[in-house]
């Protein structure tokens, strides 16, 4: 279980010896050097919340523009992360996303040791636009089922997928996940147990304001972009889905594995 309050920082804090002071060195640097000494050394776990702005500034004696100027650093150096409307937290490891034949979001973050969860932000159905049609084998505007779904791990935004399924086979297709939660699980109810990759093409840009808010990342960081198409046993296109992945904490690993 990763820590959620600043208690394991603050103790963290107490053990510091005070700032040197060294003459021709900034306090924001000599702060930043103390900060991070704490952080590399694996005394503040990944996910472990920083104290506040104004406990930081008390207990190296300087002000508060001092204290931002080095969490700043920090955050630039990816050592730590901060939240919008809760807090500051030490940056937790990189989650190793594995590409392959069989890539499955469940399975990919479990084998990570970490807890998935999603939701369906929007979806309905949608004509296909032209690259969708092309990967899925449909005529240009052909009715797709679509749905937008915002993934986590442990609770962080870790990928925002746009999800389409050709129509004409999978009537319903949304209903059934919302009663199973799983694409995997829905593919099963329409009699496709099992189903590959045929294709991943995985490029990188800057996110979007709604990307960048709702993976909360910083909008200078890139996101990591799939557009997959996934096949049934035979070979058919069952489903087209371009994800961003968030930048900060995800690198994707392509692999030769079937699972």
């Amino acid at each position: 279980m990763k820590p959620d309050s600043a208690e394991g920082f603050g103790q963290i804090l107490n053990d510091l010896e005070p700032l040197p002071r060294v003459a021709g060195v900034p306090l924001w640097r000599q702060v930043e050097t103390a900060l991070t000494q704490a952080i590399r050394s694996g005394k503040a776990l990944p996910g472990t919340q920083l104290p506040t702005e104004f406990t930081l500034a008390a207990h190296f004696a300087v002000n508060r523009h001092t204290i931002r100027r080095a969490l700043a650093e920090l955050e630039a150096a990816s050592l730590i992360r901060v939240e919008r409307g809760r807090g500051t937290f030490v940056h937790e490891n990189v989650i190793d996303y594995q590409v392959s034949r069989r890539t499955r979001f469940s399975e990919n973050i479990r084998r990570q040791n970490r807890e998935p969860s999603g939701a369906i932000l929007e979806s309905g159905e949608r004509p296909a636009p032209p690259a969708v049609a092309r990967a899925l084998g449909l005529a240009d505007g052909e009715p797709t089922i679509w749905m937008r779904h915002l993934s986590h791990a442990d609770g962080r935004p870790v990928s925002l997928a746009d999800h389409y399924f050709p129509q004409r086979r999978f009537e319903g297709f949304l209903d059934i996940y919302r009663q199973r939660c799983s694409i995997t699980a829905t593919h099963a109810y329409f009699g496709i147990f099992d189903y590959t990759r045929k294709s991943t093409r995985i490029t990188a840009r800057m996110p979007t304001v709604e990307e960048a808010e709702l993976l909360k990342q910083p909008k200078n960081r890139p996101v990591l972009i799939t557009e997959a198409v996934n096949i049934d046993a035979e070979g058919q296109p069952i489903e087209y889905g371009a994800t961003a992945f968030n930048g900060e904490i995800v690198q994707l690993v392509v692999s030769s594995e079937d699972d």
